[in-house]
């Protein structure tokens, strides 16, 4: 997995404070992006893909259309942890993100966190599964308002695992049903 921090945006809100952004990307050697974005698309089913969410449906809207809005819950966050300053809590961590946008032909998706726990402002994601020659990669990018009491650098290394962890459980579902 490589990832790199993009450079600091300013923020239309407030001209002295930068927005962090950063972006991930998981490869996958076999499987194609149309076998990925499937998965990747069911913007309530992310639960599938993540051990440490105990919740995601749908709240509002119909699945695949802009607008819609899912909830998603879990505990055990690293990231999150760190950042009330204990090594692990039995805090809930969860958000309401909304669809944005989606686009099939190109497998692109964005959406926003709209109301949370997590204190992220301004927070805004999208996901895309790029074809390559031997399989495809998942690329997440996002943009978010500095969070106090955090570093950018967790926020990096918690997008590069997370994106892992989802890319991993997908490979393995992919392989799950070609027996």
């Amino acid at each position: 997995m490589e990832s790199a921090n993009i450079d600091h945006v300013t923020s239309e809100k407030n001209q002295t404070q930068p927005k962090w952004q950063g972006q991930a990307c998981a490869d996958l050697a076999g499987p194609k992006a149309d076998q990925i974005w499937p998965f990747v698309e069911d913007f309530f089913g992310l639960k599938r893909w993540f051990p440490t969410l105990t919740a995601c449906t749908g709240v509002e809207g119909v699945l695949g259309q802009p607008g819609c809005i899912r909830y998603c819950a879990g505990f055990n966050n690293a990231p999150f942890d760190r950042a009330i300053g204990q090594a692990k809590t039995s805090t809930l961590y969860w958000a309401k993100e909304k669809l944005l946008s989606i686009d099939a032909v190109a497998k692109t998706l964005s959406y926003t966190i709209i109301d949370s726990n997590i204190r992220f402002n301004s927070y805004v994601a999208t996901g895309r599964v790029v074809p390559k020659e031997e399989g495809c990669c998942i690329m997440w990018r996002y943009e978010v308002e500095p969070v106090n009491g955090w570093k950018h650098e967790d926020l990096d290394q918690w997008f590069e695992s997370a994106l892992q962890v989802m890319a991993r459980s997908m490979e393995k579902a992919l392989l799950g049903q070609a027996h």
